[in-house]
């Protein structure tokens, strides 16, 4: 399986969006997620909710998918990487451990979200950096929540933003990513994650989708 790619120009530098719900800098071999929630099913079936197994795993193929098409130097988490404290299970930390054992020579970074500080430190064992946004990386500054900062253009996520799609007798929302004048805000990563951000494309703003296994830049 190939991710779709789109090439487009933020702030002056190309970058590639995939419909995996990541974003590449060719420049610096670096890859951005934003929003994993890795162990978010984990974290509800401890709660006493019955939902379905298999996030994580779907979390770590398309990782995988993005990881052999890119080959990237770098993968920066833009926080939220574990959903809650329940997140460090066996099941969903031995999944982890496989998974970075495969790629072990990957530098994995991961600017600190609000999610991470209620889950608790990652074992050492997973070799992630963790980070304090702002965190400065090429022409980016790395963050969880969406600002500005003098000097740099902000990557960040914490909204799971979406864009809804209407027809005369339908609408839908998909994932999307959203880039302003100083920020832009990726897609949650994590496939058991809701949509937050609804608003309808503004001024000045790069709005694009993920739909139908494809990203489309949204006209005008």
């Amino acid at each position: 399986m190939k991710p779709a790619l789109l090439t487009t120009g933020i702030a002056g530098h190309s970058v590639v969006l995939s419909n995996l719900r990541a974003m590449f800098d060719p420049a610096l071999r670096c890859l951005f997620v934003a929003d994993a929630h890795f162990g978010k099913d984990a974290v509800f079936r401890a709660r006493g909710i019955p939902v379905p197994v298999g996030s994580t795993a779907d979390n770590l193929m398309r990782l995988d998918i993005l990881i052999a098409a890119f080959e990237p130097t770098m993968l920066v988490f833009l926080g939220d990487l574990l959903h809650a404290r329940e997140a460090h299970s066996s099941e969903t930390l031995n999944a982890l451990q496989i998974w970075r054992a495969r790629h072990a020579g990957l530098r994995a970074v991961l600017v600190e979200g609000n999610h991470d500080r209620q889950a608790g430190a990652l074992p050492v064992s997973l070799g992630v950096e963790v980070v304090r946004e702002p965190w400065f990386v090429g022409p980016w500054a790395l963050c969880h929540y969406p600002q500005e900062i003098d000097g740099a253009y902000v990557l960040a996520g914490h909204v799971h933003p979406v864009y809804r799609i209407s027809t005369r007798n339908d609408s839908v929302r998909v994932p999307c990513f959203r880039f302003g004048a100083a920020c832009g805000v990726l897609p949650a990563f994590g496939s058991f994650t809701g949509g937050a951000r609804e608003d309808g494309k503004v001024a000045g703003e790069k709005v694009f989708l993920v739909a139908q296994e494809r990203v489309i830049e949204v006209a005008g």
